[in-house]
């Protein structure tokens, strides 16, 4: 079971949105997801495996590698057709390995951490401004980080870069 997102949604101002939920079949993004569908958004979920769509949801589903842009492309196409405009597109989507000291870390496993936790939120970000300046201002972009993106924990350099990226990506993003 998806844990509980601890916030209260106004329904009357949410039913008939749309959300994107990148890294949405486990954790976090599944009991957004979860959340959401229960104020009456339609949501379009994706991640490395077919995620599972809450029950009561409108929603289009996908296994999809945010590291590869056009994917997230075809993905977010996919949902405006279906669902209509986004209004709501969360980043979630990460991995955390590889773990253990940098000097150990296996350039391969790196290289994919940072297409993942880097890239793909700049996949997801680029894919959902793209489609907000052809509908309309408006809409919500939120990327997901991690206290590990400001704090020590051995062992975890690579996935604290990748998140510290992510940050000041979100506040470029947001200056532009």
């Amino acid at each position: 079971m998806p844990p509980e997102v601890p916030f209260d949604l106004p329904d009357d101002r949410l039913a008939g949105r749309v959300a994107v939920i990148t890294g949405a079949s486990r954790g976090l993004g599944a009991g957004l997801a979860a959340r959401l569908v229960e104020h009456g958004i339609a949501v379009g979920l994706c991640a490395r495996s077919v995620p599972v769509l809450p029950d009561g949801a409108t929603g289009v589903v996908a296994a999809v590698d945010v590291a590869h842009a056009p994917a997230v492309d075809d993905f977010a196409s996919r949902v405006v057709a279906e669902l209509g405009p986004i209004d709501l597109w969360v980043n979630n989507a990460g991995v955390l390995d590889p773990i253990g000291p940098a000097r150990t870390v296996d350039p391969d496993e790196a290289a994919r951490a940072l297409a993942v936790n880097v890239g793909g939120v700049l996949h997801g970000t680029a894919a959902f401004c793209r489609h907000r300046r052809e509908v309309g201002p408006g809409g919500v972009l939120v990327n997901v980080s991690s206290g590990a993106s400001r704090s020590i924990y051995e062992g975890w350099s690579v996935y604290g870069a990748t998140k510290a990226a992510v940050d000041h990506l979100t506040e470029i993003v947001d200056a532009e």
